[in-house]
């Protein structure tokens, strides 16, 4: 269970969140720091990444492109990155679960 950070997230939380998901990335690490939404989406679906983002343009894409790739979308507004952090550590069984089920594409987390 592999995670790609979008740009609107810190570069620091795949290194803080290697112990439950490890092998994550940020779109920095793959060079793709301000690259269009299409293009990060289609890295995430070739490279099974679930694409975690505070951004509504993928919850959009993930509503009329289905999965590949899931989506978990971080819905709390302004927020430090500890709390994002703790917020997805709370949620891993939840994720685990909507990673396992193949009808899932979008996960929204409060």
């Amino acid at each position: 269970m592999k995670l790609l950070f979008d740009e609107n997230l810190s570069p620091k939380l795949p290194l803080h969140l290697t112990d439950l998901f490890p092998n994550s990335l940020h779109v920095r690490d793959v060079d793709m720091k301000s690259t269009i939404d299409p293009i990060v989406w289609d890295y995430a679906k070739s490279n099974d990444l679930m694409i975690v983002s505070k951004d509504a343009d993928m919850h959009d894409l993930s509503l009329v492109f289905g999965n590949p790739p899931k989506v978990i979308w971080i819905r709390l507004g302004n927020c430090s990155t500890s709390q994002v952090e703790n917020l997805l550590r709370q949620s891993f069984d939840m994720i685990t679960l909507f990673y396992q089920d193949k009808n899932l594409s979008l996960l929204a987390l409060p």
